[in-house]
């Protein structure tokens, strides 16, 4: 019986996790943990029975305790909450698929802590990387990617020698907005962006595909985890979605991961490696399918990219600054507050107000996180 903890288990990734939970009896769902979802988290527990559940709104961990107080399971709240899950004993791999910068001192900890590390928050390389792989490394502790991408450049590796590695070739849909021009993407609204042609995700990284943001935060995550110059990642825009990842060799072999897109797939395979398990689901049909079609994506039309390769180049600090302020433009445009286009604008601005600090310790990464949600307040009122 393998025993998982899952931060962020009312999220689109937490919720796919615990459906491979009811598949696989022998995994064991010992934490939870949420931001909000009372209704969801509740029905989670009566379902799931963890030993410890744990909410980041104090409003909704006080409205939580009330309805499951006919139940043994521990709530708790807030960051105190996410920690204690994270170190808890019972606990052998932890889930992190909460979303936000809140994901950093639970990972951090759950490492101290020996756990295995099933990767889906992004913001944890992107804005730690410095501090997180050389930690893991350290404890000798496996984080194992949950990411469609990541996982499939893992799998690509896997019994390579990675210092044969000479490029990753990470692949993109392209989104709702692949191949209209600036003027035309000026008037697309929530409902536009939140059309993603092939995944079912949570509305934030849907906007994220729609800027192609997501692809940049994955260029930065990338250069983490599997510790390659940033001029040896590459991204080519795959509208089928078919194949998830390549990684080319010094010998010009090309390794990649393909399948239908289904998020179930990298995260079963993150549980359980370096083991397989049966999957229920559409299999590629070759046949039917006929053409697989690669693009160069349109950095001058969707610049988020563009300005993921500038922060990850200049490095430090700059990474958080461009998650913080996606987070927050993207925050205000599905509030309806600014356009689309408004959303790499304000990326833009707030990595040129900004002053990179070289290697940021947790409460830097932090404050200038802090500092750039009020910039932006600032901008936009």
């Amino acid at each position: 019986m393998k025993k998982i903890a899952v931060l962020g288990s009312t999220g689109s990734i937490g919720t796919q996790t615990l459906e491979i939970v009811r598949q696989n009896r022998d995994l064991d769902v010992v934490a939870l943990a949420a931001g909000s979802s009372v209704e969801k988290m509740e029905q989670q527990i009566r379902e799931f029975s963890p030993r410890i559940a744990a909410m980041w709104d104090e409003k909704a961990c006080r409205d939580l305790r009330e309805r499951v107080a006919d139940t043994d399971v521990k709530v708790l709240c807030g960051m105190e909450g996410l920690l204690e899950i994270a170190v808890m004993e019972e606990a052998e791999v932890l889930v992190t698929a909460i979303v936000g910068m809140i994901g950093i001192r639970p990972t951090i900890a759950a490492i101290e802590s020996g756990k295995t590390i099933a990767l889906a928050n992004k913001e944890t390389l992107v804005t730690a990387g410095h501090i997180i792989m050389p930690l893991a490394e350290k404890k000798g502790v496996s984080i194992l990617p949950v990411d469609s991408e990541h996982s499939a450049v893992f799998q690509s590796m896997n019994g390579e020698n990675k210092k044969r590695v000479q490029k990753i070739l990470l692949t993109a849909s392209g989104g709702p907005f692949r191949g209209k021009n600036r003027g035309e993407l000026k008037n697309m609204q929530v409902e536009d962006a939140l059309k993603h042609p092939n995944w079912a995700m949570g509305r934030k990284i849907t906007v994220d595909s729609a800027t192609m943001v997501n692809k940049g935060l994955e260029v930065m995550e990338a250069k983490w985890l599997f510790g390659v110059d940033l001029d040896r990642i590459e991204v080519v825009v795959h509208p089928q979605s078919i194949i998830h990842s390549m990684v080319e060799y010094e010998d010009g072999a090309v390794m990649a991961q393909l399948g239908m897109p289904d998020m179930k797939l990298p995260i079963a395979y993150a549980l359980f490696y370096p083991d397989r398990r049966p999957m229920e689901g559409k299999r590629v049909d070759f046949f039917q399918l006929g053409t697989l079609t690669f693009e160069k994506p349109d950095m001058e039309t969707f610049t988020g990219l563009k300005l993921a390769f500038a922060a990850a180049k200049q490095g430090g600090s700059m990474p958080t600054v461009y998650n913080a302020a996606n987070e927050k433009a993207v925050h205000l445009f599905l509030e309806r507050k600014i356009g689309f286009m408004q959303i790499p604008e304000l990326i833009e601005a707030s990595m040129e107000r900004h002053r990179i600090i070289e290697r940021p310790d947790v409460e830097e990464i932090l404050q200038a996180e802090r500092e750039t949600y009020e910039f932006i307040g600032q901008v936009v009122n």
